[in-house]
């Protein structure tokens, strides 16, 4: 088995293969290593392709189109080290019969708990406080802050994270509703959720969290409207991607300081220094962060060896990303 593993040679790619995950592969197969601190461009991939069985890919990876396969008459399998796989595959791929699995799984249950983490940074006033003690020497006596406790929740999407998400937030106690599409009554009940409209969630939910993929339906599909409806005192959470929200407006509600939030993923990113949501009260900003943490990526490398396994055992694969998912994934 010949694998390519077309990751840029450098620190993030270390933080995926570390030596013990390195070895494990080279274990496999015969393994050619990207060599440039690059990615490759669109030539250069289709050209390295060509006698491959299975390629490792990362973020910023080439598409792997009709012209990029040309001479991969060999390629059996992609193995993704990313999660969404939108930007890479392509409709050639899938028609070649190439298998593609990805991180996306792992990935899921790392962000999920970085949601419940923002929850309660924001909801106890965390930062706020701490720089209090910092500057003040203590709070002034007239704190406030609150607890995830017996809150409830609306999540706008249920997808994988989503999914990671609801039992961690039981363990809270919470309510939680649900606005989703492929939701079911009977999925709904399974999952101990209560499903609703947006309208629902916007108005009645204390803490409002964002699960949608970026696609052309779901550009701005959290607009003005919506965002005038949250509550007074609620808590606004966008781990998703910055397009499913219609940021201008969100920056004008957040400077009335009617409610919280925090958000992970913008329109424009980084984030430009000119950003309106820079100078917004009540709103933590952080640097598309919420997972996986550095700590998680040799899980994912290693969830995906163990699948490239699978598949050459004839195996089922557990991280398998068929084409019906790709299509409903982030772009």
């Amino acid at each position: 088995m010949k694998i390519l593993v077309a990751n840029a040679k450098g620190h993030i790619r270390d933080t995926f293969f570390p030596p013990d995950i390195a070895t494990k592969l080279e274990q496999i197969g015969e393994v050619v290593w990207n060599e440039m601190e690059r990615n490759f461009t669109p030539e250069e991939l289709r050209e390295r392709l060509e006698g491959i069985d299975v390629c490792i890919t990362g973020w910023g990876n080439a598409k792997l189109d009709e012209y990029v396969l040309e001479k991969a008459q060999s390629l059996k399998l992609v193995a993704h080290t990313g999660g969404t796989v939108a930007p890479l595959v392509s409709e050639a791929l899938y028609d070649k019969g190439v298998r593609v699995i990805s991180g996306n799984e792992i990935y899921a249950r790392s962000v999920a708990e970085g949601v419940i983490a923002y929850m309660l940074v924001a909801l106890r006033d965390i930062p706020k406080y701490s720089e209090m003690l910092r500057s003040k020497g203590w709070h002034d006596g007239s704190w406030w802050n609150e607890g995830l406790l017996d809150q409830t929740v609306g999540l706008v999407g249920f997808g994988a994270i989503a999914q990671y998400l609801v039992p961690m937030l039981k363990a809270f106690d919470v309510k939680i509703k649900v606005y989703s599409s492929h939701l079911s009554e009977q999925d709904a009940l399974r999952w101990g959720v209560e499903r609703a409209t947006l309208d629902e969630i916007f108005s009645e939910c204390k803490i409002i969290s964002i699960h949608s993929a970026a696609t052309p339906k779901t550009y701005h599909m959290i607009d003005r409207r919506l965002l005038q409806m949250i509550p007074e005192g609620s808590l606004f959470v966008n781990t998703a991607r910055g397009s499913v929200v219609d940021e201008e407006a969100l920056a004008q509600e957040l400077h009335t300081g009617r409610f919280k939030a925090v958000l992970d993923v913008y329109e424009e990113e980084p984030l430009p220094m000119g950003s309106k949501l820079r100078s917004a009260p009540n709103t933590l900003l952080m640097p598309h962060m919420a997972g996986p943490t550095i700590d998680r990526r040799k899980f994912v490398t290693e969830g995906l060896l163990k699948d490239i396994e699978n598949f050459y055992s004839g195996n089922p694969l557990k991280l398998e990303i068929t084409r019906n998912q790709a299509a409903h994934m982030t772009k």
